[in-house]
């Protein structure tokens, strides 16, 4: 018992007293570690978000399966309402195409951005997100490049619809500039539609939930319009939600633009509701982004 206590005692006393003391780097040290040079510049806004509208697009990338809503999808819609509906509603398949096919790109286009809040709300699941807001960027610039990288996936479903279109007989009066003209109204649009959803993948708690609330407003918003059939057919009560939807306006551009009839009208509607839309709920969705 005694040997062990002068044991226990000997080695406190021969411990070096430095070893209790608190180790305090030198500044050769820290410099030994830290990369020679000025600290890089804070890249600007627009770099930051075209590199995480870069990291959306290589998700495509590494899983191309993520294309079948832009590609199998808008075939699918274009061959089932025309050749389901055109006899009844335009006594020929080729007359309904003319009609339909513009409203069948908006509807495929505008459906699809339900996907950037599900891209919100599964990152934020897990836990990216809390990664993102920890890096010297420009706040929104993770939610600007999703819809960047989102409008890569617009842009191929209109192709798509197009070219199946011209496939089956459509012909655009409106030529090679009408139809550009359509399709850059009809992206620009949902860019500024998909803040909608990317406040609703910040504000609810799982995906299904973002897609349940997206196909809620999308169906009725899609389907009562003019994309199938034109307004005049409907009731009155209906025809008053139809005249103020914005999708009836969109369609109506982009089928006045396609067809040649430009509508300067429906045009600037569209252009005010997108300013609208970004203004409302891009403000929103940072409000609950900076607060998550």
């Amino acid at each position: 018992m005694t040997t062990a206590t002068s044991t226990s005692t000997s080695t406190t006393e021969d411990r070096p007293q430095d070893a209790e003391d608190t180790y305090t780097p030198t500044a050769e040290s820290l410099r030994s570690v830290l990369a020679p040079g000025e600290r890089p510049p804070r890249p600007s806004a627009l770099s930051a978000s075209l590199t995480f509208g870069w990291r959306s697009m290589l998700k495509i990338k590494h899983v191309p399966e993520q294309l079948f809503d832009v590609t199998v999808f808008p075939i699918m819609m274009t061959l089932m309402f025309t050749y389901l509906f055109g006899g009844a509603l335009a006594g020929s398949t080729a007359e309904y195409l003319q009609y339909l096919l513009p409203g069948i790109m908006v509807m495929s286009v505008v459906m699809t951005t339900m996907y950037t809040g599900v891209a919100v709300n599964t990152d934020i699941s897990k836990g990216i997100f809390d990664r993102f807001r920890t890096l010297p960027v420009w706040r929104p610039a993770a939610m600007v490049g999703y819809l960047l990288g989102d409008m890569l996936r617009y842009a191929i479903a209109s192709v798509v619809i197009l070219v199946v279109g011209l496939i089956l007989g459509y012909r655009p009066d409106g030529g090679v500039l009408g139809v550009t003209a359509a399709i850059l109204l009809l992206i620009g649009f949902s860019f500024a539609f998909s803040w909608i959803w990317t406040m609703f993948g910040l504000l609810l708690r799982s995906e299904k939930s973002v897609m349940g609330v997206s196909m809620m407003v999308l169906f009725p918003l899609t389907f009562l319009s003019n994309i199938l059939v034109e307004p005049e057919t409907m009731p009155g009560w209906l025809q008053a939600f139809v005249d103020v939807s914005p999708v009836t306006h969109l369609v109506a551009a982009a089928r006045g633009l396609m067809d040649g009839n430009t509508d300067t009208g429906e045009i600037g509607w569209v252009l005010v509701a997108s300013a609208v839309l970004i203004a409302v709920f891009g403000t929103l969705t940072m409000r609950l982004y900076n607060r998550k």
